[in-house]
């Protein structure tokens, strides 16, 4: 394991968790734009679940490498999904903030196949 990864991995986790958490604790500067974008409230809860998981699986890949494959690819498709929705809303001055979030998740993905 390569102290890149490791460092990497540990980001995404961090950064996974934190948005997480700012939707569980219901974050103005996350759940606004939610609103703005028609996320139904109903589906925070899950969305925060699945970013909570991501994180978690992203740590616990470190231990075994295919659970972190697989919380990585979970995570950019979570993303994915969140730039689409943005695009969907018409924000496009958004688009950057879901990207940030799915950069070291890809690059996770990317360090951990490689090795």
């Amino acid at each position: 394991m390569s102290t890149a990864y490791l460092v990497v991995t540990v980001l995404a986790a961090a950064l996974a968790a934190f948005s997480a958490g700012s939707v569980f604790l219901h974050a103005e500067w996350t759940v606004k734009p939610l609103a703005d974008y028609g996320v139904p409230r109903a589906w925070w809860p899950w969305l925060g679940a699945a970013k909570a998981a991501g994180a978690a699986g992203l740590l616990a890949g470190l231990a075994v490498p295919v659970i972190g494959r697989l919380a990585a690819v979970g995570l950019i498709l979570y993303f994915l999904g969140a730039v689409i929705t943005v695009l969907r809303a018409r924000w496009f001055s958004h688009v950057p903030f879901p990207l940030v979030y799915a950069a070291p998740a890809v690059a996770s993905l990317v360090l951990g196949l490689a090795a």
